[in-house]
């Protein structure tokens, strides 16, 4: 991998950090929290495995590839979710998702 597709996906992976952590806490401003449990959900679990594999190639992880492959996965199931959601916050999460789902299959390829 070059150093440049390295930072694309790290900086892909840190857009999509910010907007699941920003989708999660006005999720939990939303009249129907409970609605919304799905999407907490993997806002969270999103924003980890962003989190791990920003770390992973920052360290130039011998796993980086799978946790990469593991992120895109986390990431377009984050995305499909947030894109159900008519709110703002969601509809920007889904765009970041997908980013990062792509940029995150690139490195794992």
């Amino acid at each position: 991998m070059t150093k440049e597709q390295y930072e694309a996906c790290i900086q892909a992976c840190l857009e999509c950090l910010e907007a699941c952590n920003s989708c999660y806490d006005a999720c939990l401003n939303e009249d129907d929290v409970k609605m919304m449990a799905g999407c907490i959900r993997l806002d969270r679990e999103c924003a980890d495995i962003c989190s791990l594999a920003v770390k992973a190639m920052q360290t130039n992880s011998p796993f980086v590839s799978q946790i990469c492959q593991l992120c895109a996965e986390i990431c377009e199931a984050c995305g499909n979710e947030c894109k159900q959601h008519d709110h703002d916050h969601c509809q920007k999460c889904a765009e970041a998702c997908f980013r990062c789902a792509d940029a995150c299959r690139g490195m794992a390829a």
